[in-house]
């Protein structure tokens, strides 16, 4: 995500290094590039100049601190400038309402319907609402299948009437059904085309007037740049939406839509997807993309996706079988299940400052603990909890029921061993002090 940008804006900095004091001409050259960058990002070139003009001005005008470079200085103007291209801050969504109804509006295989199955998963598991997903796309019997897949993984109610053609009686009966049944949110997903078009638009115009929705998120696929701006701004005019969605973020994409859309729209951007799971789906934050554009990391996120996943019943039992010297495969597999609902490993890793940089050339598979689990699977429920049994004649036997080879198999036992040490010796504050004695003192 926005690697290309990163380093191409790196290299406009490059520039001003060295540079004691800032001048027009080493600005003007810097800017040169930056915009350079951003039209290779697909940014219009409109918003480009509005932008590489900004920044210029501000650069200028700026008195350079002692304590601060040329190039320091040019970062920060520049991460300041992105935030606020992108909207300056994070945008809520509208819940207000009895129910609070939802219209999900864009173009075919821009992902719509995954993005409606992501956002109840995310309005029942962080905001404790109870939604009802609506299946509008009269014209794809897939589209619904879909929704009911999803659906049935989240343990969200689908409404649907394959039999209906009529996308605006299929939404009023099922805000009526929301309302019998105690349901206070309401998402309806609805028709796309491949391309704008009069029907598509006065049709989803007609959905709108008859349940008069409180929030309408239009969901552009991030990856077509310059023509996501384009059609968002046809659909504005005939919607006049809330804000939009950018979805397939986790692709490689160029980031013109993030960039532009803002400007040429003014609405925010609300939600980002990240890959094809249903907990994929983030906030969008115009300062943390800043950072992350600029290879600062995004810390924050990070911090805030470990939060949703620690479960603090189970850390306090699994405290207890550390300090006991009980901790197993068992434990081991559970641990690696919360990083895998973390999201995928290259983009959590992409978040840790300077880290996302050195691995952009680094192939990382998602399924990276596919390996571990299947070594940890060939093994008995008594292996799995009694560790200190795995001799060599039970190592070759996982070993081949796994897919592996014995190497494999004693590296993992030795890395758990590892761990195991660790985690118990940071459990006992009497060994951690020793340790932290026994340590040579800093001169």
């Amino acid at each position: 995500m926005f690697d290309n940008l990163s380093d191409k804006l790196e290299r406009a900095f490059k520039v001003l290094k060295g540079q004691g004091q800032v001048t027009e001409i080493n600005v003007a050259e810097t800017v040169k590039e930056i915009r350079k960058a951003l039209l290779d990002a697909d940014v219009s070139y409109k918003v480009a100049k509005q932008f590489t003009d900004t920044v210029k001005e501000k650069a200028i005008g700026a008195n350079v601190l002692n304590a601060i470079s040329p190039n320091q200085l040019m970062v920060k103007i520049t991460h300041d400038e992105l935030t606020s291209l992108m909207g300056g801050g994070m945008s809520e969504i509208n819940l207000k309402g009895n129910p609070a109804v939802i219209l999900i509006a864009g173009l075919q295989g821009s992902g719509k319907t995954t993005f409606s199955g992501k956002l109840a998963h995310y309005l029942k598991t962080k905001k404790g609402k109870s939604p009802l997903l609506v299946a509008g796309d009269v014209y794809r019997p897939a589209a619904i299948d879909q929704l009911h897949v999803l659906g049935g993984q989240i343990g969200v109610e689908v409404w649907s009437d394959k039999e209906n053609k009529s996308p605006v009686d299929i939404a009023k009966k099922a805000v009526a059904h929301a309302k019998a049944k105690g349901y206070n949110v309401v998402i309806v997903d609805t028709a796309g085309r491949l391309a704008v078009d009069d029907n598509m638009m006065n049709e989803i115009e007609q959905v709108k007037k008859a349940i008069d929705p409180q929030e309408i998120l239009f969901v552009v696929d991030s990856m077509t740049g310059q023509d996501a701006v384009n059609t968002a701004k046809a659909f504005n005019d005939k919607l006049n939406f809330d804000g939009v969605v950018l979805t397939k973020l986790d692709g490689d994409t160029r980031g013109g839509a993030a960039l532009s859309i803002r400007s040429v729209v003014d609405k925010p951007i609300k939600f980002v997807g990240t890959g094809e799971k249903m907990e994929a789906l983030d906030v969008f934050y115009p300062e943390r993309m800043s950072d992350r554009i600029l290879g600062m990391g995004d810390v924050v996120s990070l911090v805030e996706r470990a939060q949703e996943q620690y479960d603090e019943v189970k850390a306090r039992a699994l405290q207890k079988r550390i300090a006991k010297n009980q901790f197993d495969f068992n434990d081991f597999m559970d641990q690696i299940g919360q990083i895998k609902k973390m999201g995928n490993v290259k983009d959590l890793m992409g978040m840790i400052p300077g880290v996302g940089k050195a691995m952009k050339d680094v192939d990382i598979d998602d399924n990276a603990f596919k390996g571990i689990e299947a070594i940890i699977q060939s093994m008995t429920p008594h292996e799995r909890s009694n560790p200190q049994v795995l001799n060599g004649n039970r190592r070759k036997r996982i070993a081949e029921g796994s897919g592996t080879n014995i190497q494999e198999v004693n590296k993992l036992i030795k890395q758990f061993e590892q761990t195991s040490k660790m985690m118990k010796m940071m459990g006992d504050k009497n060994k951690m002090a020793q340790l932290m004695k026994s340590m040579p003192k800093q001169r």
